[in-house]
């Protein structure tokens, strides 16, 4: 049995998705039966449950509060994951956990490397650094897997977002001195699958293919949609938020291809799925 957390955000719908479509044997759970704010009743309900393996969506992902709400945010993230790896030792699980681009730096230009140097430049991307490091210290048989501007159906995202601001402006201004990659959930998903079928444990890196910033993704959503939308391209320093962001967010997809994994669709493609899907 696959035991997904988070399965009312974006990504851990479609994972129970992905495996009820297999008909595979899951367990998918909430906030209301694992509280990662509790780490070691998180731990309790892992081995009380006895998976096989642990697909761990669930995370504390507001990025600019995380800068007030520090603490919380290195509990969900690191220490809940650090006694869900111990529980996953303790039961002989593998488990796959969702990090993040925003575990490095972002002062590259050129595709982040799975082992380059961490660097995180805000409290989220120190949250999910320190899960990833629980988990490489705790277990043999894991999966890190990192991603970026993540989008779905089920869920707030970037997308959903700009769709709506263009019910009610003909103009917006977007930053585009960020690049990175999108990543569709539905794309996602089976690949996570795949992973946690597989003995092909190690750190991955997994998004859409090509990279754009977010003032391009923008206009590729509008053009798609069919929405008359003037982006006006600012920089990031015109746009200041609570917490920092990097700048370069490409990650290198050189492990999937090493670990023979099919890459995802590019995001270009991705755009199309979603709003066929969502209907927007």
């Amino acid at each position: 049995m696959i035991l997904v957390t988070g399965t009312t955000g974006q990504l851990g719908h479609d994972v129970i998705r992905e495996l009820s479509r297999r008909g595979e044997d899951f367990l998918g759970t909430t906030r209301a039966e694992l509280n990662l704010a509790d780490p070691d009743a998180a731990k309790k309900f892992i081995l009380e449950k006895k998976p096989d393996a642990v697909i761990h969506c669930a995370a504390y992902t507001a990025v600019d509060k995380a800068e007030t709400e520090a603490e919380l945010a290195l509990t969900v993230n690191g220490l809940a994951t650090r006694k869900i790896a111990e529980a996953c030792r303790d039961i002989g699980a593998k488990m796959l956990y969702l990090s993040t681009d925003y575990v490095f730096g972002g002062d590259s230009h050129i595709p982040y490397e799975i082992h380059d140097e961490k660097n995180p430049v805000n409290v989220y991307g120190r949250s999910k650094l320190l899960g990833e490091d629980s988990v490489i210290a705790v277990l043999k048989n894991y999966f890190v897997v990192r991603i970026s501007w993540v989008f779905g159906a089920n869920g707030k995202n970037f997308v959903k977002t700009m769709l709506n601001l263009a019910d009610k402006n003909k103009k917006l201004r977007v930053v585009n001195d960020q690049v990175g990659s999108p990543t569709y959930t539905a794309d996602l998903a089976p690949l996570l699958v795949d992973m946690i079928y597989s003995d092909k444990f190690g750190i991955y890196h997994a998004t859409n293919e090509k990279f754009c910033s977010w003032a391009e993704f923008a206009e590729e959503i509008f053009k798609q949609a069919g929405k008359k939308v003037e982006v006006e391209k600012i920089s990031t320093a015109d746009y200041p938020t609570p917490a920092k962001r990097p700048f370069n967010s490409r990650l290198s997809k050189k492990s999937l291809d090493d670990a023979g994994f099919k890459r995802l669709p590019d995001w270009e493609d991705a755009v199309r799925r979603f709003l066929n899907e969502v209907k927007l």
